[in-house]
């Protein structure tokens, strides 16, 4: 594991215990919250940056180049008598 990742699961696991405690407090503290969520929110960013995009994945992972599809037989439908 690189530095880079620890430190962006370190931001989220930090910054969710900050904020999970700020509203455990009967007197909820405003600030604490703000710096809670604001942590928490770096690091999904960081964490976030280097997850490729769908469309990225597809088109690397794909082995399949084309394919042929066949036509579906007709189905005969039944008749009222």
């Amino acid at each position: 594991m690189n530095l880079s990742r620890i430190i962006s699961l370190s931001c989220i696991f930090i910054g969710g215990a900050i904020a999970i405690y700020s509203q455990a407090e009967e007197d909820q503290s405003t600030v604490i919250l703000m710096v809670g969520i604001a942590l928490l929110m770096f690091g999904i960013y960081r964490v976030s940056r280097h997850i490729p995009s769908k469309s990225e994945s597809l088109v690397e992972d794909s082995f399949v180049k084309s394919e042929k599809i066949d036509p579906e037989p007709e189905t005969l439908e039944d008749e009222e008598l």
